[in-house]
């Protein structure tokens, strides 16, 4: 099996990981007695953890054997499962949220993000560089699909097993697949580690001044996107409509689901209007969907609402992973995903605190409205600043 397809097959089961644990912590804290502030606390500590951990793995991703730091990964991602499965205090899981990979937001972050994205670089070139982040995003996206759609378990299994064992047993689920992700990173090749001899570069060079203003501007996208995580989202259908797990689950597989397909669009559109107009045009709608989500009066039309907005709301996931791999020199590509990603899991991590605080004054989606307003900022800003940089593909 070729590096590229170990990292997509393990992407792939981390995704459904991700997708069934975005919606079971919700459930999950709640029944330990949690209200939504502290809900809110805990899926902030969970981004914030991971930001960290990505921060720090990704100052050293260009000395670390990317090897090596996909193997300590995945057993972080092992432990993580367990201490959500048997953990019940506050402080405990707090603890666990900001050492481990929980990701509350259904989509692709972590200490994994670094070294998985050098080493798809490092296989493709051009345009198709942009179609294998593109089926890297695809496998994720269709994975977590998947996964919220299991989380129907905890209702159909409840009868028989209570529902708590249920839950506890699908974080088990959740560690399992960090052991999956072990023994596929544990087979990748020597073609992906840095080139043996070779000194190690500096993190960043002549492009340390572009990717400083990207990861600026991937910061507020991500602080809006914070509002409206699938953890917040399911908590807020939740509390607004009285929406049952496994109601949610078929929602949330819904909008992933949508999502996925989306992603093969991204490179035919990109290539012919550039990866920065991709990034841009296709987000804008998608904000102005998840504003007017906020306002539906009934629950089908708020589902209505968010399946439009999946399907434009991850094409710009592999137009900007490509973008930014495509304007840096290759030996700046570990420390470029790193930068770029982790003040957006920083970013992100604040504002879910305060969207569990405002879901805990009023059902109405004003988290929602503000992840959108937010959102729509970053698309003007981002269109303003880089529409005229363009990466060697799109100049030739």
């Amino acid at each position: 099996m070729s590096d590229a397809r170990r990292v997509l097959l393990a992407r792939a089961l981390r995704g459904f990981a991700d997708g069934s644990a975005a919606i079971l912590l919700p459930v999950h804290l709640a029944a330990l007695g949690f209200e939504a502030v502290a809900i809110g606390a805990l899926t902030a500590a969970t981004l914030l953890g991971s930001a960290l951990l990505t921060l720090g793995l990704g100052l050293l991703a260009h000395r670390m054997p990317r090897r090596r730091g996909l193997l300590a990964a995945s057993l972080l991602m092992a432990a993580t499962g367990a201490g959500f499965a048997f953990l019940d205090g506050f402080w405990p899981l707090l603890l666990v949220a900001l050492c481990g990979t929980l990701n509350p937001a259904g989509g692709d972050a972590g200490p994994f993000l670094p070294f998985e994205h050098t080493v798809l670089a490092q296989t493709a070139q051009g345009a198709t560089r942009t179609a294998l982040f593109a089926r890297y995003s695809f496998l994720g996206a269709m994975a977590a699909a998947a996964g919220a759609l299991a989380t129907g378990a905890v209702d159909w299994l409840a009868p028989a097993f209570g529902r708590e064992a249920v839950v506890r047993a699908m974080f088990l689920l959740y560690g399992a697949l960090g052991v999956a992700s072990l023994l596929l990173y544990h087979g990748l090749t020597p073609a992906a580690e840095r080139p043996a001899g070779e000194a190690p570069p500096p993190p960043l060079g002549p492009s340390r001044r572009r990717v400083y203003g990207l990861a600026a501007l991937f910061s507020l996208d991500a602080f809006g996107g914070g509002f409206a995580v699938q953890s917040l989202l399911a908590l807020w259908l939740f509390e607004r409509f009285g929406m049952d797990v496994a109601t949610a689950g078929a929602v949330f597989f819904t909008t992933q689901l949508c999502g996925a397909l989306s992603l093969f669009a991204a490179a035919p559109i990109a290539r012919r209007i550039g990866l920065v107009n991709t990034m841009v045009f296709t987000h804008l709608p998608a904000n102005l969907f998840l504003i007017a989500a906020a306002f539906a009066p009934e629950a089908w039309a708020a589902v209505a609402l968010l399946v439009l907005r999946s399907l434009l709301s991850q094409m710009d996931v592999p137009a900007r992973s490509a973008f930014v791999m495509a304007i840096v020199e290759p030996a700046e590509r570990p420390a470029a995903a790193s930068l770029t990603s982790v003040p957006r899991g920083l970013a992100a991590s604040l504002s879910p605190l305060l969207a569990g605080w405002m879901l805990s004054l009023s059902a109405f989606g004003w988290p929602l409205v503000v992840a959108g307003g937010l959102k729509l900022a970053y698309d003007l800003l981002l269109l303003r600043g880089f529409a005229r940089l363009r990466p060697p593909e799109e100049s030739g």
